[in-house]
């Protein structure tokens, strides 16, 4: 059986696992970049790990980026993965792709496989065409102090977040009737409230083909330009990258380094030149789309209101303007976006308006809203904006004088691969998937250095 599949990118990794009398509610922590401002909740992680085996002494959270002996730190973490190497802690259990089930307080059932994605066909810059891209703008100054975590570790813990488009939900949701009870090796409660996780290993011929073939077919070029009604000659995405992009950029920054000192033989199965993801399939029934809205303060409205005709008309859209008495008057209102025109909401103390954006030159309403707010804040520097998550906390914030309120609908799944697409990236601050304690937690690790 070969472990590299060059049609899509795709390895299948080594896994290094925790010994099997590793306590693991202890031993899987959440991804480092969670609770970045909440010092207690890693105090108590620290708490409850105490002197045990747990990936919290292997990787970095965030929230210590700045102390001043994060090098310290860093060398610790090296120092530990070295310790779980020699003294078998982290065992190596050879080539598998991993099925993994988790339940949360938020949905009953999230799906997700681990396998392992080659950084060569890997591009964050604006206009990539390769088959693996960011979804959203990559902050370079981000990628240094990651460089620095990485360059000398020598295991990896994904908590990279890779998403498909695969509305028949061939991929993913299959593997639950395919893969035997035998092959199930975990079944436990994350710390924290992090809710259950039941996970599977892949290793055997006829599935992971399974998997492979069906990717392969969402690989289809022409398949690819029917499902999003394109007439440009663009190359097919395939995987798009959510949660850790930086780290995933981080990865491959590191491997563009290794690889000049590699002879062309040697690049082609360095451990280096991949990375350890999970992919998610977008239209999972565990994945939810919640819009993310704007509140505006220190705001003069009838001035916006004609900064936001002026703006509109200039990119050759146009701006349609309904007024109401009152929110639930506006809601019964609401009308729902199409090719031609995306509406929106914008409530303040004393007016509710329907915004329709006529012929918008982006694919969805918040990326053509946001194209103007940024505008108007770099011309009214005594403006202030906010990225609010719920309906009812940009309502309290709406009713003090000054503030505005804009609110969006909810993303449809199918727009978010069209959108990466035609537009390249995602507006920031589009939509959030889910919340921090359902984030990735560390398991499972794979061997970056020969």
């Amino acid at each position: 059986m070969q472990d590299f599949f060059d049609e899509i990118w795709v390895k299948i990794p080594e896994i290094y696992l925790p010994k099997k009398w590793t306590d693991l509610s202890k031993w899987a922590v959440v991804a480092c970049d969670q609770y970045t401002s909440q010092p207690e909740y890693w105090n108590e992680v620290k708490n409850i790990v105490w002197d045990s085996p747990s990936t919290l002494k292997i990787t970095f959270p965030e929230i210590y980026l700045d102390w001043w002996h994060k090098a310290e730190i860093i060398d610790n973490i090296v120092k530990t993965m070295h310790e779980y190497d020699e003294n078998g802690i982290l065992e190596n259990q050879w080539l598998w792709f991993i099925y993994i089930e988790r339940q949360t307080a938020h949905v009953p059932v999230r799906k997700w496989l681990i396998l392992a994605l080659d950084l060569e066909k890997y591009d964050f810059s604006k206009g990539s065409q390769t088959l693996i891209r960011a979804t959203e703008w990559t902050i370079i100054e981000r990628i240094p102090p990651r460089v620095e975590i990485r360059k000398n570790a020598i295991f990896e813990l994904p908590h990279i977040m890779v998403l498909i488009d695969d509305p028949d939900k061939q991929v993913i949701e299959p593997l639950k009737a395919n893969v035997k009870d035998e092959n199930m090796l975990y079944d436990f409660d994350l710390m924290m409230n992090g809710g259950h996780i039941k996970w599977r290993k892949i290793n055997d011929d006829e599935t992971i083909m399974q998997v492979v073939n069906w990717l392969k077919k969402l690989n289809n070029t022409e398949n690819f330009k029917e499902k999003y009604g394109l007439t440009e000659n663009l190359w097919v995405l395939l995987f798009a990258m959510w949660d850790g992009n930086h780290s995933f950029a981080t990865a491959k920054a590191i491997w563009e380094e290794k690889k000049k000192t590699l002879s062309p033989e040697e690049q082609l199965n360095d451990p280096a030149r991949f990375a350890l993801v999970e992919i998610n399939n977008v239209h999972d029934d565990g994945i939810i789309f919640e819009p993310i809205h704007r509140v505006l303060f220190n705001v003069e409205e009838n001035s916006f209101v004609d900064e936001m005709w002026r703006f509109f008309r200039s990119i050759g859209s146009d701006l349609k303007v309904e007024e109401y008495s009152s929110k639930e008057e506006l809601m019964q209102n609401m009308k729902k976006s199409n090719w031609n025109t995306h509406y929106c909401r914008w409530v303040s103390k004393s007016s509710y308006y329907l915004f329709g954006i006529v012929n918008p030159k982006l694919n969805l309403e918040v990326g053509n809203m946001q194209a103007f707010l940024d505008q108007y804040l770099k011309d009214h520097s005594d403006s202030k904006i906010d990225y609010v998550h719920w309906d009812d906390v940009v309502e309290r914030l709406w009713k003090e004088n000054g503030n505005f309120g804009i609110l969006f609908p909810i993303m449809d799944k199918s727009d978010f691969f069209k959108t990466v697409v035609v537009d390249w990236a995602l507006p920031r601050k589009t939509f959030s998937m889910w919340e921090a304690d359902e984030k990735r937690y560390y398991l499972e690790a794979r061997k970056i250095v020969k």
